[in-house]
Order: C-alpha cells, then sequence, then structure tokens
C-alpha cells in the first residue's frame, strides 16, 4: 500500500476513534446542572407508573441500569475507558505524524523536473509503441496476403509453386 492511501486510512481511523470517544463521554458523562435557580427534579420521573419493578414485583429505582453489574466496577470502568480511547487517539495521531513525516518533501522546481522527466520518458515509450504499432500491422498485412494467396490455392485446387 502506498503511502497515501496508509494516510488515507489512518485520517479515517483517527476520525472512528475520535467519534467513538466523544460518543462514550457523552453517553457516560454524569448529569450536571446548569443552573441553580431551576428547582430539583422529582425522584419519580413518570408518574404514570409511580412504582417501576425490574419484572419480578421488586422496585427498581433505575429501570436503565443493569441490576447485575457491580456499581464500584461499573465506576472503574467508566473512568478508565476514557484514558484507554484517548491513548489509542494519541497513537493514531502519532503513527500519522510518521506517515506524513515519511512524504517525500520536494521543492516546486524539482517537481517541475520530475514532470518533465516523465514527460519526456512517455515520448520515448509512445514513439517505440507506435514503431511496434506499424510493424504489426505490416505483419498483419503480410499474413492477409498469405491467407488469401493460401485460401485461392484451395479453391483452384492448385498445387502450390
Amino acid at each position: 500500500m502506498d503511502i497515501i492511501s496508509q494516510l488515507q486510512e489512518q485520517v479515517n481511523t483517527i476520525a472512528l476513534l475520535a467519534v467513538n470517544t466523544f460518543g462514550t463521554l457523552q453517553r457516560d458523562a454524569p448529569p450536571v446542572r446548569l443552573s441553580t435557580d431551576y428547582p430539583e427534579p422529582a425522584a419519580n420521573s413518570n408518574p404514570s407508573n409511580p412504582n417501576p419493578t425490574n419484572g419480578d414485583g421488586n422496585p427498581n429505582p433505575n429501570p436503565n441500569a443493569n441490576p447485575s453489574a457491580n456499581p464500584s466496577e461499573e465506576a472503574n470502568n467508566v473512568a478508565e475507558q476514557p484514558k484507554a480511547m484517548s491513548a489509542a487517539l494519541v497513537q493514531a495521531a502519532k503513527k500519522f505524524d510518521a506517515l506524513v513525516a515519511a512524504l517525500p518533501l520536494s521543492g516546486e522546481e524539482a517537481q517541475l523536473q520530475r514532470i518533465a522527466e516523465l514527460q519526456a520518458e512517455n515520448e520515448a515509450i509512445g514513439l517505440e509503441l507506435q514503431k511496434q504499432l506499424e510493424a504489426a500491422d505490416l505483419e498483419m498485412k503480410q499474413v492477409q496476403e498469405l491467407f488469401n494467396h493460401a485460401t485461392d490455392n484451395c479453391l483452384n485446387l492448385k498445387k502450390p509453386d
């Protein structure tokens, strides 16, 4: 894979890591009060169901919570996950920087000179191909002539000379 393709792939990786990191941070962020002027939310946010249950008749104060998860383990995971994700993002950025540093650097004059060299090489190869095409056309005409001569001999039942 050439270096430009590697750079494109690394940019895609960085974008994916950034989106996942920001999404995880948004998902796991604790609620924050924007102003002290607003009253505390009611303890029961669903007035139509004053006693939510977890399916077995027992009250479940947080229906979104996983009852089998250990709260301290969850808190530890929430604290460690952003660190791991930011480390992966930094590693991806460092790899991108290394790929950029590996790019060949040249000035405008060097690029123009390289373009002129490539154009001259292209013209030389083009002339060679043109000569080969002319030789192939000549050979094809000779083969057609021999084929026509052979078919005429077969049709006239003449023996070849």
